[in-house]
């Protein structure tokens, strides 16, 4: 780590502490060259591979965009996709992979938009299961009823 004041190339680290629930260390860091101490921020980088063959970094905003055109006139509220996200995100990184295709991030929100909001699921459910008639949503409705019938 190149110390930010005299741009030396090394740095020691005086004291680690997580954040964020553990998903990202804070590190404080003492220069050895200049004595000057900075913090840095470490979290472990999770990548998307998307169907064009390019990889970026996972995002929150963009899994909450995608279930909030699904949700569009649903009473689900911000605080709600929120939570959504940082459940997708948890599932995902509890996967233990570093890279993850896009097609997995949309099947890895079913479940939890499931349980916000029945309408919302299949309308997203439509997508990233390419439902291609009224019996492919047909199905997804029985399916649903069948499981809330079960858990009655």
């Amino acid at each position: 780590m190149h110390c930010p004041f005299c741009r030396h190339p090394d740095s020691r680290v005086v004291d680690s502490r997580t954040s964020d629930d553990g998903a990202t260390i804070r590190r404080r860091r003492q220069c050895p060259n200049c004595s000057r101490r900075f913090s840095t921020s470490e979290t472990a980088s999770l990548s998307v591979h998307k169907r064009s063959g390019v990889s970026e970094p996972f995002s929150r905003a963009k899994v909450i965009s995608g279930v909030r055109k699904a949700c569009q006139g649903r009473p689900v509220t911000d605080d709600q996709l929120a939570m959504l996200a940082q459940r997708v995100e948890e599932d995902i990184r509890s996967s233990g992979q570093a890279e993850i295709d896009a097609h997995q991030v949309g099947l890895s929100i079913l479940h939890p938009l499931q349980e916000l909001d029945l309408v919302a699921y299949l309308r997203f459910a439509s997508v990233y299961q390419d439902f291609e008639s009224l019996d492919d949503f047909e199905a997804a409705i029985v399916r649903l009823r069948s499981e809330s019938a079960g858990t009655a």
